[in-house]
């Protein structure tokens, strides 16, 4: 059986409970209580490291354990820095230190859940007339950003605190395909539609289409799969959601989408840019940026530059391969023919393009 974890918020959190419980008692603690709120339970973490700077700064340090996940931020180090303000317009000031990241904006990428779980467990350890700074530190952040989606959402320059959940479920660990599959067998008695939401992003922008919640199902990485499950439950139409750095491997015939088992993403974004004809130039920009969604944001600057309509072309041709290869998958593995259609969504969640069959599905759907 899989074992879940707990998310970054979480160990950040623990690390600032123990730098502050040794700035008001000079105690090293080997464990702390956190409560996660949601959900509403306390649990212990365990603190690696704990020692005073000076006599109103202390360091804590933590370790992530996401359990049974195929997370790249197993095991890394949470360092957080509590040092005692004599006023401020804030009880609690946090400040982004090396390794975490920034948001667009220039703010330190702690997010809502996080900043609440880090509010209501330290305010508790305060007297009202105390003002603390805490400053969060990733030593590995800013490396293993890299091999992240963050800057796709606007994340830059290291990890985000980013969650709304204290526990780490094992979305992406082999033992959890299991509930994914039941959750698509269990849907499937009541609706013959489904909406596969790949990760959180689509989750959050399929209900805001007003899609009944019974018919999401929540993939991560095993499109493959519950494609095929879906199609031996007799589905009859399946809609996919999600971020088009993630969904374009499925044009290129890959139905596996982590980034452990395999890539690809600029080299199917060049591949379809070619088969509509842009210049070799273009085609060489596309292939050399970092990621899908910077080759995006060029080939829209490109457009609004030149007048040209290749976004618009060149996604609704990597929407049509998504459909029909997901189509070409079912039908071989199962002798099934089901409807697939796909909706593609840019780091800001705003939609690319919706392909022909995602149109008539969502139609169906809302």
């Amino acid at each position: 059986m899989s074992r879940s974890g707990y998310t970054l918020p979480v160990f950040a959190c623990a690390s600032a409970i123990a730098a502050v419980q040794w700035l008001l008692n000079r105690t090293c603690s080997q464990k702390v209580e956190v409560d996660l709120i949601i959900p509403p339970q306390t649990v212990e973490i365990a603190i690696d490291q704990v020692a005073g700077l000076l006599p109103n700064m202390a360091l804590a340090i933590t370790r992530s354990d996401p359990g049974d996940n195929l997370d790249l931020t197993c095991d890394t180090p949470i360092w957080v820095l509590v040092e005692w303000l004599e006023s401020s317009s804030q009880q609690i000031t946090i400040v982004g230190g090396e390794g975490l990241g920034r948001k667009s904006n220039g703010d330190p990428a702690v997010y809502s859940y996080a900043q609440q779980l880090l509010q209501v467990n330290l305010l508790r350890l305060l007297k009202p007339s105390e003002h603390i700074k805490l400053t969060i530190i990733f030593p590995e952040g800013r490396a293993l950003a890299e091999r992240t989606s963050n800057a796709a959402f606007g994340v830059v320059e290291g990890l985000s605190l980013l969650g709304t959940t204290g526990i780490s479920q094992p979305l992406s660990a082999p033992g959890q395909l299991d509930a994914c599959l039941e959750q698509v067998r269990l849907k499937a008695k009541s609706t013959d539609l489904l909406v596969f939401c790949i990760g959180e992003n689509g989750w959050d922008l399929a209900q805001k289409f007003g899609i009944n919640p019974q018919q999401l199902v929540k993939t991560a990485n095993w499109l493959g799969s519950l494609l095929v499950e879906a199609a031996s439950q007799e589905v009859k139409g399946i809609l996919l959601f999600g971020y088009h750095g993630k969904l374009i491997k499925l044009a290129g015939g890959i139905f596996h989408t982590h980034h452990h088992l395999a890539d690809g993403r600029l080299e199917i974004l060049t591949a379809h840019a070619a088969q509509l004809g842009l210049p070799t130039s273009v085609l060489q920009t596309i292939f050399n940026n970092s990621t899908t969604e910077s080759a995006l944001q060029y080939l829209r600057d490109l457009d609004a530059k030149t007048g040209s309509s290749w976004v618009e072309q060149l996604y609704n041709a990597i929407a049509l391969a998504i459909d029909l290869r997901s189509n070409e998958y079912i039908f071989k593995l199962t002798s099934h023919r089901v409807n697939v259609g796909c909706v593609l969504f840019d780091r800001d969640r705003t939609i690319i393009t919706k392909s022909q069959r995602a149109k008539t599905l969502l139609s169906q759907l809302c």
